[in-house]
């Protein structure tokens, strides 16, 4: 069983409070789950009204389908706009390890 997540530290655009935040994230956390099918939270910086880090993860029987999911999450989260992505960071383990 291989273990896959990814954080996406993200720079929100114009949003001016942490209501405006929510309207953010809530769209780009519903697309990814829908689209993906994956878990996805907003998981640090709940209290700064224009960062998030949002974390992505989700369990495969091959490495490849972990690698490929994150990719592919990865530019979708690149592409969106209203948001700048300034680093995603990733990490894929065993059930061993």
């Amino acid at each position: 069983m291989w273990i896959g997540w990814i954080e996406f530290d993200l720079l929100l655009g114009d949003v001016h409070s942490l209501k405006e935040k929510r309207s953010v994230l809530r769209p780009l956390v519903a697309e990814i789950r829908k689209h993906f099918d994956v878990s996805v939270a907003e998981v640090d910086l709940k209290d700064l009204h224009r960062r998030a880090v949002v974390g992505v993860g989700l369990v495969a029987a091959e490495r490849s389908r972990i690698v490929a999911a994150l990719d592919a999450v990865e530019e979708h989260v690149a592409a969106r706009p209203g948001m700048d992505l300034l680093s995603a960071r990733r990490r894929t383990v065993t059930s061993d390890d």
